[in-house]
């Protein structure tokens, strides 16, 4: 999406970029960017199931060190 704005006879520069500005809204075309700027990427499937087995191994971990006494708060 190509967006051109070219000075008319007359324009100064403001009213220029407040007609690209005005155009770039209407698009919705900042709205998507800002929208996606934080998006995060997918994991592949051997990082999601390694990620999920050290999950796994941490509660349990945290689980006997609650038993221990040595956690003082422990959600299930």
């Amino acid at each position: 999406m190509v967006f051109k704005v070219e000075k008319q006879e007359r324009e100064n520069s403001q009213n220029l970029i407040r007609r690209f500005t005005k155009r770039i809204k209407q698009s919705g075309l900042l709205l998507r960017v800002r929208k996606n700027r934080f998006m995060a990427k997918e994991k592949s499937p051997q990082l999601a199931k390694r990620a999920a087995l050290r999950k796994e191994e941490l509660k349990e971990e945290y689980k006997e060190l609650a038993k221990m006494g040595k956690l003082k708060k422990f959600r299930k």
